[in-house]
This record gives structure tokens, C-alpha cells and sequence, in this order.
């Protein structure tokens, strides 16, 4: 069982938080700046411990280098992870 959902990521914000919906994505605002990685890093680890799975069940399958990514979660449904990041 995994869940595919799309983030839409604003980095070099002031804080690291999740916003709510963007459109059909979810919005996250990420300290990082996107420069070697490190927002999408930023990102996995957020999204592992928000959803009380190990980082290495988050998977970045699109969107790398874009604000627009999408993310394989191994272990949950959709619906769990919409509920976990208290937007669905």
C-alpha cells in the first residue's frame, strides 16, 4: 500500500509549516533554500515525521527541481496522509 500525493513547495520561507491546499496540492512552506537539495530534504524529513513513517518510506518521484513535486509514501493511503497533514 502507498499513496501519491502533489506538494507545492515555497522555499526560503520564514518557517517550515503546512499551509493547507493548493489548488489540488498540498502547500509547504520550507526554510531551505532550493540549493543542492537541501529543500527537498527539508521537505522528506517533514513529511516522515509528520506522518509517523520512516524517511525512507518518502519518496520524491517528480518535480526535483520544481516548485510542484510529487511524493510516494509507502505504508499509508491517500486519505491517512491528507488526514495526517491535518488537511483532508
Amino acid at each position: 500500500m502507498w499513496a501519491t500525493i502533489d506538494v507545492h513547495v515555497q522555499p526560503r520561507a520564514r518557517k517550515t509549516e503546512i499551509v493547507g491546499m493548493h489548488g489540488d496540492a498540498v502547500k509547504i512552506r520550507l526554510q531551505s533554500p532550493p540549493v543542492d537539495g537541501a529543500a527537498n530534504e527539508e521537505l522528506i524529513r517533514l513529511l516522515s515525521k509528520k506522518l509517523g513513517v520512516r524517511r525512507a518510506d518518502v519518496e520524491l518521484i517528480g518535480g526535483a527541481s520544481s516548485h510542484r513535486k510529487r511524493i510516494r509514501i509507502n505504508g499509508l493511503t491517500a486519505s491517512d496522509v491528507h488526514r495526517g497533514l491535518g488537511v483532508g
